[in-house]
């Protein structure tokens, strides 16, 4: 089964006004829609006993705000009477407390909510009712037991998926069942030959050891009044599989996959019988020869066990199965998901089918992305099928240099006797070319699909511009945090690495949160986050998370995750509890960098990777940037101290609030004393060292703020508007420019062409966002770099620029409670747009400028504002919800901007 949600919403068109609430129902009809729990996308099996209530409303009613609300909960099969909170004045209507008794173990509730707006004497309609049910909350509820295949192995090198069994039988009707199902590797269970959920890659990979999630599945109806029998294949993944580059290490987690499985079946006559895994639970090996997440998957389908799920089946093959082995467990590190599993979301067929210098026959998907490769094959039993995948051609070739170690080959052998279909289980690529070997016959395009897979969250965020390479390139970042989002925020989906780096979410937080919603993602990566960092004996976090590292290295930009991603999530979906519940892990990176710079409150002390791949750095020095590595920690002290203080303030500690904010003070003015002249010269002439400066607020005097203005304008003119930052300096350069007055520069910049540039990848050809400006150089050629990738998010950062100032859609109020918008026309893009489906429902805006006429249309969702800043304006007009235009005359500044210092032309002689 494969999920889609790439949907564009309905389009919209700068010139005209654009409907914001769908169909509607006329009139000024009053809707509560959408009733969510947390940040769950579905609250099946949830971990929290008393989960906030989040709900929109849908209104034609201009400038409409919620001045009350009520929750009614009911408990299915009427076992109580419903429950109302009644009428609670109130305009809150994302994450509210919840209002009743505590969630029980397994509990299951009916919600509904209905609001009165401002000056309503009746209420809206009731919403519809939505489910919310817990998991297993206590560490007491689970009876299943930990089991690994009975058998030893060689746990040096990759190991057959193992297969788990057990009968069971139903003695009378069902009125419910729950499956509770985790595993030391990757697991897929069935019931009675039936699979139980389109999951992909469960439970994922937490920092097993402190957090290990279940998932919780209902599967009522896949059980049957009198034999039963209940199945789980359980792959390496990421708990005993090779990972980080090389040869890697194995057995990071231990060195036995193992299953732990917990089936509740409750009657109708309200008995109720568990199924646990114990050591009546069989165990033998089945088609899945090995599965390793970086080298690829290997499927002898000789020798499939048809049925193995299915009652009865031992009786047949009574010496393929032995008892499993029951080893111990600590049932305390179990937790619920708190964001959507891995799951297909869409199918893309072959663009061409092409046949290499060499011979290969090569299958190209026209797009660069994540997953596997699925076939339809009918040959004679025992031919061997082979997929190597690859992210580019070289010299017409797969181009696999850059995937270092990682094999990323999949092999199928042939059962024979008919058309067979296949797709692998346990493993992923980055691809967007498959060498296909060993095929009998011609390769038709209908025997081949391309099966995209990442974590199941809700596209949330579009732009849309006049300027197609434009368009193509904030679609690059789509597909690259795609591909990059795989349980975990990753830094590339291809190579032997994948692994969650820490500096490059912490600055694609901002993009990746409007296109995606990512705060369940994000917040559980948090949560292991500081579990890591915690209880390592300095308390500083690890470079990634999960921590397979042995490298020990507190580094700006990477290190400043833990205050930084807390804060971006706060700001765009509204939730203070995240930033309560990582304080402890925000303040402990701070104390430890404040220690580092001592009494100087300066932080040069350690290696830096400073501004990663700065396009200047050689293939094989990517820490070699033009900006001293002690300005950008220094810089990002003083900005995590800053937020750490706000942070403290919002939760209601006043005192360590007053601490940072000293202390951020403190950072500012030594960084000014180190690295800035009174003048407002940086001590790295760079473009990165002023963005950094100016967006961080690091500059104390208004000289120094337009002197420092007018030299990263010059050093841009100076660099022929090609780009000159690396990962710090990316997210910050197009914001710095237009914060000294230089908008049409950042309009400039960002629409060159030539390397290295935003757009020069896009020339090229990429269908995602490149790790190297210059990942492929202007030949063709793959950059000798060891270290390239062809889908990395980090240098996609721009395109929260792209929301917030060319399209104009940004938030002024965390969750978007206040839109701010404020487009800023420029360059030769004549028309912009960005839709954000916000807590609150959809936001807009989308302007046309023609001849000294602009057009600006907003659709603000109910029960919020927007402050909208027309160019050439100081002053906002204030609105409330609803469908506004705004109409002013903005003559076009002049583009392409001049220099200040023009250089002569300078004769050959």
């Amino acid at each position: 089964m494969v999920r889609s949600n790439e949907t564009h919403p309905e389009s919209f068109h700068a010139s005209a006004p654009f409907p914001l609430f769908g169909s509607g129902s006329g009139g000024s009809a009053l809707l509560v829609t959408d009733v969510r729990f947390e940040h769950h996308r579905e609250a099946m099996g949830i971990g929290e006993d008393m989960p906030r209530v989040s709900w929109k409303t849908v209104t034609d009613i201009v400038g409409w705000r919620q001045a009350a609300y009520e929750i009614e909960m009911a408990w299915p099969g009427g076992i109580r009477e419903p429950w109302s909170s009644g009428r609670i004045g109130s305009d809150e209507s994302v994450l509210v407390p919840w209002p009743a008794t505590r969630l029980d173990s397994r509990e299951r509730r009916q919600v509904r909510v209905r609001v009165w707006g401002e000056g309503d004497a009746e209420p809206s309609l009731w919403s519809e009712w939505s489910s919310v049910e817990a998991g297993l909350l206590r560490p007491a509820d689970w009876t299943a037991q930990l089991i690994s295949p009975g058998w030893d192995a060689d746990s040096s090198v990759p190991q057959p998926a193992a297969l788990f069994r057990h009968e069971f039988s139903v003695t009378s009707p069902v009125e419910s069942a729950r499956l509770y199902v985790t595993a030391h590797g990757v697991v897929e269970m069935e019931i009675n030959r039936t699979a139980v959920s389109d999951d992909v890659l469960t439970p994922g990979w937490t920092s097993y050891h402190h957090r290990l999630r279940y998932h919780t599945y209902d599967v009522t109806d896949l059980l049957r009044e009198g034999p039963n029998a209940i199945g789980a294949c359980v792959g390496e993944g990421w708990y005993r599989g090779r990972l980080a580059w090389g040869e890697g290490k194995r057995n990071v987690y231990g060195d036995r996959a193992g299953l732990i499985a917990q089936l509740e079946i409750r009657y109708a006559d309200r008995r109720v019988m568990a199924v646990g895994t114990d050591s009546r639970w069989q165990c033998g090996q089945g088609p899945i020869v090995s599965s390793e997440i970086y080298d690829g998957e290997s499927y002898d389908a000789r020798l499939e066990r048809p049925g193995w799920s299915a009652p009865d089946h031992v009786a047949a093959d009574p010496a393929a199965w032995s008892p499993a082995r029951v080893l111990p467990f600590d049932a305390s590190t179990l937790v619920a998901p708190v964001g959507p599993p891995i799951r297909r979301t869409q199918e893309i067929a072959p663009v061409e089918i092409l046949t290499s210098p060499s011979g290969k026959t090569i299958v190209d998907f026209g797009q660069n992305l994540v997953g596997r490769v699925r076939i339809r094959v009918a040959g004679e039993a025992g031919r061997q099928i082979t997929i190597r995948h690859a992210e580019v051609l070289e010299g017409g070739e797969l181009g696999v240099r850059p995937l270092r170690s990682a094999r990323a080959t999949d092999r199928y052998i042939l059962r024979g006797g008919g058309t067979e279909e296949w797709e692998p289980r346990f493993t992923f690529h980055g691809f967007r070319y498959a060498e296909i070997d060993g095929w009998p016959g011609r390769l038709a395009p209908d025997d081949i699909r391309a099966v995209v897979c990442h974590t199941d969250m809700e596209r949330t965020g579009w732009f849309e511009a006049s300027e197609p390479e434009l368009e193509k390139l904030h679609e690059n970042v789509v597909w690259s945090m795609r591909g990059n989002f795989v349980d975990i925020p990753t830094d590339c989906p291809q190579r032997d690495e994948r692994l969650g780096w820490t500096g490059d979410i912490q600055v694609f937080a901002p993009t990746g949160s409007f296109i995606y919603d990512c705060a369940g993602t994000l917040t559980s990566w948090l949560r292991d986050l500081a579990c890591e960092q915690l209880a390592a004996r300095d308390r500083m976090p690890p470079l990634v998370v999960p921590n397979v590292l042995n490298t020990k290295l507190d580094a700006a930009a990477w290190g400043d995750a833990a205050v930084i991603v807390p804060w971006v999530l706060y700001e765009r979906y509204g939730d203070v509890e995240i930033l309560r519940a990582q304080m402890e892990s925000m303040r402990a990176w701070v104390d430890g960098v404040a220690a580092k710079a001592g009494d100087r409150a300066i932080w040069d002390s350690d290696w830096q990777f400073g501004d990663w791949l700065d396009p200047s750095a050689p293939p094989d020095d990517p820490a070699a940037a033009q900006t001293d590595t002690g300005l950008v920690a220094t810089a990002y002290l003083a900005r995590s101290a800053e937020i750490v203080g706000r942070a403290a303030e919002l939760i209601g500690d006043g005192e360590t609030a007053g601490e940072y904010a000293a202390l951020a003070a403190r950072v500012r003015e030594a960084f000014n004393d180190e690295y800035v002249t009174p003048t407002g010269r940086m001590a790295a002439d760079s473009q990165t060292a002023f963005a950094l400066a100016l967006e961080f607020g690091l500059l104390q005097k208004p000289e120094q703020r337009e002197r420092a203005g007018r030299r990263l304008a010059d050093l841009v003119h100076d660099n022929h508007y090609r780009i000159g930052t690396g990962f710090v300096g990316t997210p910050l350069i197009a914001d710095a420019l237009c914060s000294v007055g230089e908008t049409q520069l950042a309009y400039r910049m960002l629409l060159e062409r030539s390397c290295p540039s935003f757009l020069y990848p896009v020339t090229m050809g990429a269908t995602t966002i490149w790790e190297r400006w210059d990942s492929m150089l202007p030949d063709g050629s793959i950059n000798p770099g060891s270290m390239t990738s062809f889908n990395h998010y980090a240098l996609g950062a721009v395109a929260d620029w792209l929301h917030r100032t060319v399209a104009g859609l940004a938030p002024g109020a965390p969750g978007y409670r206040r839109v701010v918008v404020r487009p800023q026309p420029g360059g030769t893009v004549t028309h912009a747009g960005a839709t954000h489906e916000t807590p609150y429902g959809r936001a807009r805006v989308a302007w046309r400028a023609e001849g000294d006429e602009l057009t600006v249309d907003v659709a603000v969702p109910p029960n919020c504002t927007a402050s909208v800043y027309l160019p050439g304006t100081d002053d906002p007009a204030e609105v409330g919800s609803g469908e506004h235009r705004f109409r002013t005359t903005y003559p076009r500044p002049e583009y392409p901007p001049k220099p200040r210092i023009v250089r002569p032309a300078i004769e050959e002689v």
